[in-house]
């Protein structure tokens, strides 16, 4: 596959990772600039990212990990979520974090995500195992999910309560989802984006914003609809059918970088 070839099939899913890694759309899309411009004023790096998926990742992790890359997405104006995760990401490396995001919302193989880090297989396992642990740690929230589909909800519920979150509410479409929220405030969202009565989770989400600034997760069996660099896209995306590892994964990502505590 050519260069130019293998960007283009992966640049929306590199993007994703990225937003989940910094916590910020544009964050994000400034380290992935960063990395195609090196890979044009260098043929070897041009090269190497030609070779395979997860050479390209890999190209992006050392853009990333050395940290020089000028970013204006965390201006004085910033919101809120995004100046949090910055002075946090000032502190933390988060190399866990990145090997639990390659091994479940990437789907790397274990040998693939030692590649992208620079580790051996080995360190992956411990990492994730890091990972991990740093989810179980976090403080209980309340979790609203919107999902039409029961079995889903159902798993979905199970989920989120064996990670110690309680869920205040299950709703099928957009009236639902804002009339439970306007109840029970949450300080987490699970959101589908095609619901029960043909109604947009995506406009349910934005009507809940308008209450309060809560960290929201898309789960869609879709997700190039809102990889579209057309409009604001989604920190936290999950393709259906997903795994529970990658559930997990995003909720810690999203509880990382935005409040863990209900809002009232």
């Amino acid at each position: 596959m050519s260069v130019s070839d293998q960007i283009a099939t992966n640049l929306p899913y590199l993007r994703r990772y990225a937003r989940a890694l910094t916590g910020s759309q544009q964050s994000g899309d400034t380290y992935v600039r960063a990395t195609l411009e090196a890979a044009l004023a260098d043929n070897a790096l041009r090269d190497e990212i030609a070779a395979s998926r997860a050479a390209l990742y890999g190209a992006f992790t050392r853009i990333w990990s050395t940290g020089h890359v000028e970013d204006q997405g965390f201006g004085g104006s910033g919101e809120r979520h995004e100046l949090a995760a910055h002075t946090r990401l000032a502190r933390i490396a988060p190399t866990h974090r990145q090997a639990l995001l390659l091994t479940t919302v990437e789907d790397f193989s274990r040998d693939d995500t030692a590649s992208i880090l620079g580790v051996t297989p080995v360190d992956v396992d411990v990492l994730v195992d890091q990972a991990i642990a740093e989810i179980d740690a976090e403080s209980a929230t309340e979790v609203l999910i919107i999902e039409d589909e029961p079995l889903i909800s159902m798993q979905l519920e199970g989920l989120v309560s064996e990670l110690g979150h309680k869920v205040v509410g299950t709703a099928a479409t957009h009236s639902q989802a804002v009339d439970i929220f306007e109840r029970h405030p949450a300080g987490l969202v699970l959101a589908d984006i095609q619901l029960a009565d043909g109604s947009s989770g995506i406009e349910a989400v934005e009507d809940l914003l308008k209450f309060a600034d809560v960290p929201v997760i898309f789960i869609t069996a879709y997700p190039e609809r809102l990889l579209t660099g057309e409009r604001p896209e989604p920190t936290y995306l999950v393709t259906k059918p997903f795994q529970e590892a990658t559930v997990r994964a995003a909720i810690s990502q999203a509880l990382f970088f935005g409040s863990s505590k209900p809002l009232a």
